[in-house]
């Protein structure tokens, strides 16, 4: 007697709701129910109101502080665990804590990797994420890592622009390995920007190494937070005679007063991803979707199929 594989469910966390409902439409599923009680302290507890014995689920979202986005991953992957789910694969569209990969100063935590293990430790068997802060955090699981790249999303945009002379900058030295591949696949010039910080999210001093005069800049990053380092690499660049200057961030966090720098900022375009939920507020910010290449790539894990198609860098 041939055993049958179940179709895998699907849940979100609450604030991945939005974002889960487009990837369980692309999928061709519907959204599992779990509700979540609370109490007048603030704790709170999920409970899936469907079974999910021996099935694999999907759990959606992204772990972007407050840390209560990250507790409520943790928690219902424990639950799904204690329900005797088969497997357990964590969909995390951006990776929170993702800077803190290292010890740069005595005395600090390796955030990306504490939060690795507790993973883990609740029950989670797979991880889906996109484009991690570091490579290397790939490195702190024991558990299968499917690591895809936003590329797949931002270069056909790119390609369609149809912009003469092109040029793919980085905003930092760190960068710097994102900005080649972009530039090989779009056979353009590339640019770094060098920046020294005073504090976290404040630029002391940013050099331009390379020519842009007369170029159309495409700032390549993975995430944007205050839009310091974005904002200020694109002025120097319209300075230095760039014609244009858009930027594509994978992870819009778009904290503080980022919006209001974007505005006064020679930025032409912003274009992110909807891996985190945010309200937009500027006309310069356009949101591409990655509903569909995270559920391809659920579907692919699911029927143990390549998804190396995926990986364009």
């Amino acid at each position: 007697m041939s055993y049958q594989v179940p179709e895998p469910k699907i849940f979100a966390c609450t604030q991945s709701a939005a974002l889960g409902e487009k990837i369980a439409a692309s999928y061709g599923a519907e959204l599992g129910k779990v509700i979540f009680s609370r109490y007048s302290d603030g704790e709170f507890q999920p409970s899936f109101e469907e079974s999910i014995r021996g099935t694999r689920i999907f759990i959606i979202g992204s772990t972007n502080p407050s840390s209560e986005n990250l507790m409520e991953m943790l928690l219902m992957i424990d639950a799904a665990k204690r329900a005797s789910a088969r497997h357990i694969t964590a969909v995390m569209p951006y990776f929170g804590w993702a800077r803190q990969d290292r010890k740069d100063k005595p005395r600090v935590p390796i955030a990306a990797k504490l939060v690795a293990k507790m993973l883990e430790a609740a029950g989670a068997t797979r991880i889906i994420t996109m484009d991690l802060h570091a490579d290397q955090i790939q490195g702190f699981f024991e558990k299968p890592v499917d690591h895809l790249f936003a590329s797949t999303l931002f270069l056909p945009y790119l390609k369609d622009l149809e912009l003469n002379n092109l040029c793919v900058a980085s905003p930092d030295m760190g960068g710097s390995k994102r900005a080649y591949a972009y530039s090989k696949a779009l056979e353009s010039d590339v640019v770094i920007c060098y920046k020294q910080r005073a504090k976290a999210n404040v630029i002391s001093h940013m050099e331009l190494i390379g020519d842009v005069k007369g170029k159309n800049v495409v700032l390549v990053d993975d995430m944007v937070d205050t839009a310091g380092t974005l904002t200020k690499a694109a002025d120097l660049m319209m300075e230095r005679g760039a014609l244009s200057v858009r930027a594509i961030t994978t992870h819009g966090l778009l904290s503080g007063n980022a919006y209001e720098k974007i505005e006064n900022s020679q930025l032409k375009e912003l274009i992110i991803t909807d891996s985190i939920p945010s309200e937009v507020k500027s006309d310069k910010v356009k949101v591409l979707s990655c509903a569909d290449l995270f559920a391809d790539v659920m579907h692919r894990v699911h029927h143990n199929t390549s998804i190396s198609s995926k990986f364009l860098m």
